[in-house]
């Protein structure tokens, strides 16, 4: 068997997700290729759309969030999206390079590609398809593909999905995919043993109010160490850099996050589905931190819901509910206790026994 696991850059978490799917089927000698769908249709169409998404992100999100309410209002219409018509457009494209690798599976942590696979399914193609959300809500559009089973982050969005059209019997609740490496953890950071350490991370991009967050946090909150992740922001790594604070340790990319993670007595995050899976996965209390208007609202309030993390909509609310978890130790006990209820560490495992016993 060769599978292809096909994401798109639109974002970090489904392409995080798709390395780890790739990870674990390898761990499994199994032939997996993890390939970014723009880089198949062309740099100019990777560059517009990786800008698009950036922009309607900018600030408080309110772009996003005009552009997601519009997008939930059309998917109600039944009526063929301007997305998928797009994606339809690049199918030949997709199949030419599923035929010249000869896969036999594609799967798609994005709704871009698995539109192009569900077009090349219409005209007759037999390409087997699974889909994984990365968020714990049925996106707009994702009702627009057709896939052979579709992988959701809990069995209790079972409904948002048949709503949306899909039956039960293709829907697999085994969570959003984190490889089974994510939880092997070698503490070697050397961080500070005296304090509580504090890690914010605002997703790859490093969006956010971080250098207020950080600022703020370091003045009122006392005996902590703050960890701050930048993702890709090399603006907002610079602005951190100037803060002169023996308390704070500022990094861009990392490719040891769960090592972070693992090291901290909370972790405040953007509530992306993928980034709120990992802290979930190594058993960490979480705050999320102001949600972009969107897909990142039904994030926070499934977690909120779950009694996964605490939600702030703003820079008050996350120091006073920081300096709260971190006094308050029942609360930490409780979340940790209930993620393994919610969140299965071993997704992306599951996803490949399911694989195998199927195909």
């Amino acid at each position: 068997m060769k599978i292809l696991v096909l994401s798109c850059s639109t974002g970090g978490g489904h392409n995080a997700c798709g390395h780890y799917i790739e990870e674990e089927f390898k761990e499994n000698n199994i032939v997996c290729d993890f390939v970014d769908y723009f880089d198949i249709l062309g740099p100019k169409a990777k560059e517009r759309s990786e800008k698009i998404y950036l922009d309607t992100t900018k600030g408080n999100g309110g772009m996003f969030k005009i552009a997601y309410k519009l997008g939930e209002a059309y998917s109600k219409t039944g009526i063929t999206s301007p997305v998928y018509s797009f994606n339809k457009l690049m199918r030949n494209k997709i199949n030419l390079y599923i035929e010249n690798h000869n896969y036999d599976l594609v799967i798609c942590p994005h709704l871009f590609p698995s539109m192009a696979i569900t077009a090349l399914k219409g005209e007759g193609e037999d390409i087997k398809l699974i889909n994984v959300a990365t968020d714990y809500h049925a996106i707009p559009f994702w009702e627009e593909t057709k896939p052979d089973y579709f992988v959701i982050p809990h069995k209790s969005l079972q409904d948002e999905f048949i709503n949306k059209g899909f039956n039960k019997e293709i829907l697999l609740d085994l969570g959003i995919s984190v490889s089974s490496s994510f939880s092997l953890i070698n503490n070697n950071l050397n961080l500070p043993s005296n304090k509580d350490i504090v890690l914010v991370a605002s997703g790859s991009m490093g969006f956010g109010k971080m250098k207020d967050i950080v600022e703020t946090m370091l003045k009122e909150i006392p005996n902590i160490y703050v960890v701050a992740i930048c993702g890709n922001n090399k603006k907002l790594y610079s602005e951190l850099q100037e803060i002169d604070n023996e308390n704070l340790l500022v990094k861009g990319y990392v490719n040891n996050i769960n090592e972070y993670i693992a090291a901290s007595t909370i972790v405040l995050t953007k509530p992306g589905g993928l980034t709120s899976t990992e802290v979930g996965v190594i058993r960490k209390p979480m705050i999320h931190l102001m949600p972009i208007p969107g897909v990142e609202n039904y994030n926070a309030e499934f977690f909120k819901k779950n009694g996964l993390s605490l939600v702030s909509n703003n820079i008050d609310e996350v120091i006073d509910n920081t300096s709260k978890l971190l006094k308050d130790k029942d609360l930490q006990k409780n979340m940790m206790e209930n993620q393994p209820k919610i969140i299965n560490k071993n997704s992306a495992k599951d996803l490949v026994e399911f694989v195998l016993s199927k195909w």
